[in-house]
């Protein structure tokens, strides 16, 4: 009875990254739920980037215009190219079967997939798709944090051809473990361990490059990254600020409650011996 509730307690505390599903360190997506700028600029980012292939099916326009402080006209203006109504859901007109066809699996729906994967993964997936040559990828580009994935990188247009290069690794490794994700400078590092053959580690550190530049220098594409992914963590659970502040009411009520009925305990049982 114990372990089981030791392991539900640990699976409520745990923090989002640990659903990431990622074995490396991974980079902070510095998510501000508060800054409404950049909330729109997410919403502006996906509605043109990602809302072709990925709806947001659990997500209105106009819930989503209310919350991110944009009237029903603005929405209609700038946001609202794959529905005819405000009030519509955020789907997309694609048939699951083409989909399919073009990219071999079907684009999820990302309503609560900051949820699933968390910010953290989903910010260093947008920013790790490098070029690579294997013939066997068909859309030419691969990615850091999940590797052989399926979909085209549709926002190469801002951030341009991104290179992977290596790091070197002595010639009598045994084996290379994938430590974590860092940004230096214009780069991303992503840090290796090589084990050596007498059993000592010897720092290892590949290197995400832009080669051709894109519409963005590299520390504005990542900005853009955090918009968007701000963005999704909004839509993954829209009611969290209310949620958050709600929260601080209900505890101090329950102080309250239980100040009240401690004395009403004392007050019962004072004459009791």
């Amino acid at each position: 009875m114990k372990r089981i509730a030791t392991i539900l307690l640990f699976s409520v505390w745990a923090p989002t990254g640990w659903s990431a599903g990622s074995a490396i360190d991974l980079l902070d997506a510095k998510v501000n739920l508060e800054d409404t700028a950049s909330l729109q600029r997410g919403a502006g980012l996906y509605v043109n980037y990602c809302l072709g292939c990925h709806a947001l099916s659990f997500m209105r326009y106009d819930r989503m215009g209310r919350d991110l402080g944009l009237t029903n006209d603005q929405v209609s203006e700038n946001l609202l190219f794959a529905a005819d109504k405000v009030t519509a859901p955020m789907d997309i007109s694609m048939r699951p079967e083409a989909a399919r066809n073009w990219f071999g699996v079907t684009p999820p729906d990302l309503s609560v997939i900051s949820r699933s994967r968390g910010p953290d993964w989903l910010y260093s997936y947008l920013t790790t798709f490098h070029a690579d040559p294997n013939p066997s990828r068909p859309f030419g580009v691969n990615n850091v944090v999940f590797s052989d994935v399926a979909m085209p990188h549709v926002l190469a247009p801002l951030q341009g051809r991104q290179e992977y290069v290596r790091g070197e690794v002595p010639a009598d490794a045994r084996e290379v473990h994938a430590l974590g994700l860092a940004v230096n400078g214009g780069d991303i590092l992503v840090q290796k361990s090589a084990t050596m053959s007498d059993g000592s580690h010897v720092p290892v550190v590949d290197r995400l490059t832009v080669t051709e530049p894109g519409e963005l220098r590299p520390g504005e594409y990542r900005k853009a990254m955090r918009d968007l992914v701000n963005f999704l963590v909004y839509v993954g659970e829209p009611s969290r600020l209310d949620r958050q502040a709600m929260g601080f009411w209900v505890v101090l009520f329950l102080i309250v409650l239980a100040l009240i009925f401690r004395a009403l305990y004392k007050e019962y049982w004072r004459d009791v011996h």
